[in-house]
């Protein structure tokens, strides 16, 4: 499978390094071609890794990951043709936090409440298939559930597709290590309202613990 992570940062690296290591073909895309970041990380990557543009990156994966600052994921995503992600699906890992006023961070204006990134990024790309997960766990848990208490925690999803929604889960139980009845799918994209709003307290805990390495696990 070919597939395009969105994104050079910390989350969209340990996305693309987990991916090529397990075989997959990665093409890392930013803004530019030529970005020096992409271009290290496929000099340090075995020979799946490749890099391009946004529009490459979408064109060429089969399957897309969001890994993109909240703040400007909408204009970075706007330089996408939409017919190169058309009938895919988008695992959407931004979160819309702004920290210019310091902590915790505020949802950024207009993205809270009664609306959502992952509902704009959906509306953006009405033609594939958005689902909203991971943006609730540190980037080293994101790809191996096994770094806090050997898995057994949860994980949340949502989007419109259920047939999306059930390859996402099976697709991170089979790389990522996650459970799959651990990952608890909140219903349509309009549940990114609550996932993205659970981040800042996300940020204050692990201001709190003094690490990220920790996540919620649901008990009934």
């Amino acid at each position: 499978m070919k597939i395009g992570v969105l994104g050079t940062g910390a989350v969209g690296e340990a996305i693309a390094s987990a991916l090529v290591e397990r075989g997959y073909d990665v093409m890392m895309g930013s803004r530019t071609q030529n970005n020096k970041k992409a271009a290290e990380w496929v000099e340090n990557s075995n020979e799946h890794a490749s890099q391009g543009n946004f529009n490459d990156a979408a064109a060429f994966g089969e399957l897309l990951f969001l890994c993109l600052n909240g703040t400007n994921a909408l204009q970075a995503i706007s330089t996408v043709n939409k017919e190169n992600v058309d009938g895919k699906i988008i695992v959407d890992i931004t979160n819309p936090l702004d920290f210019t006023k310091g902590l915790p961070p505020q949802i950024v204006e207009g993205l809270g409440n009664s609306n959502s990134l992952g509902e704009e990024i959906q509306k953006a790309m009405p033609g594939s298939f958005v689902v909203k997960t991971l943006n609730t766990v540190n980037y080293k848990l994101m790809v191996d559930a096994r770094e806090v208490n050997k898995a057994d925690h949860n994980l949340f999803m949502c989007g419109n597709d259920m047939e999306a929604k059930n390859k996402v889960r099976k697709f991170l139980a089979d790389n990522f290590y996650w459970k799959a009845d651990k990952i608890i799918d909140l219903g349509g994209i309009e549940s990114a309202r609550a996932v993205e709003a659970i981040v800042p307290f996300w940020v204050l805990v692990y201001r709190s613990l003094g690490t990220p390495l920790f996540n919620f696990k649901i008990v009934k």
